[in-house]
C-alpha cells in the first residue's frame, strides 16, 4: 500500500479505459482465469461511452488522479420489489492499494447511488474462495446461499436462440419490442 494514501473516488472518465482494461485483465489473473479475459479498451469505451451505455464504471484514484481500483455495473430490476438495483460486475483494487480503503469507498458509492435513486439493493457475486468475503461481511453484506447462479453461453446459448422462431430484437439489441396497443 502507498504510504499516506488517501483515494477518491470519481465516476469513470474515457482516459480511464486503458488502465480499467488492465485491471480487469489483472482480475482475471487473480482469479486464474486469464484465457477467459478477452476485454478490449474498444469495448470496455464503447460500453461506458457509446450512445446507450448499459454500463457506468467508477475508479478509485490517487492524489495524481491515476486509477488505482474500479467498480464496473449496471441496473437491475426486482419485479418483486419493483424498483431498479445496481448489480455490481467487478470491483478491483490493485494490490499496492489495498487497505487504502479504496475498495470500501468505491462500494460505498454505489451503496449512495443506491439510496439517492431509491434502489432498494446492490448485488454482486463472487468466486467462492476469494478473502474478500470477509470484507464484503464487514460492510453488511451476506450471502444468497438459497440463490444458484445460472449461465448459458457458447453452443447452449445459440442453441436455444434458435428456438426463440421470430420475434426479432429490437435496436438496441433487447428484447422484442412491445406490440402497440
Amino acid at each position: 500500500m502507498t504510504a499516506g494514501l488517501t483515494p477518491t473516488v470519481r465516476p469513470a472518465r474515457p482516459r480511464d479505459v486503458p488502465a480499467v482494461v488492465a485491471m480487469v485483465h489483472e482480475l482475471a489473473e487473480y482469479e486464474r482465469a486469464p484465457d477467459q479475459c478477452q476485454l478490449s479498451a474498444e469495448q470496455l469505451d464503447a460500453a461506458l461511452f457509446g450512445p446507450t451505455p448499459a454500463l457506468f464504471g467508477h475508479v478509485a484514484v490517487d492524489d495524481a488522479d491515476r486509477p488505482l481500483g474500479f467498480t464496473l455495473w449496471f441496473l437491475n430490476f426486482s419485479t418483486w420489489a419493483g424498483v431498479h438495483g445496481i448489480h455490481l460486475e467487478d470491483l478491483y483494487v490493485r494490490p499496492e492499494a489495498r487497505g487504502s480503503g479504496a475498495g470500501r469507498r468505491l462500494l460505498a458509492t454505489l451503496a449512495a447511488i443506491c439510496v439517492e435513486r431509491g434502489y432498494r439493493r446492490l448485488d454482486w457475486s463472487m468466486i467462492d474462495w476469494n478473502p474478500a468475503a470477509r470484507f464484503y461481511a464487514a460492510v453488511g453484506a451476506a450471502p444468497l446461499a438459497q440463490w444458484v447462479p445460472y449461465r448459458l453461453t457458447g453452443p447452449a446459448l445459440h442453441a436455444l436462440a434458435a428456438q426463440a422462431g421470430g420475434g426479432a430484437p429490437d435496436a438496441t439489441g433487447g428484447a422484442p419490442t412491445r406490440p402497440s396497443a
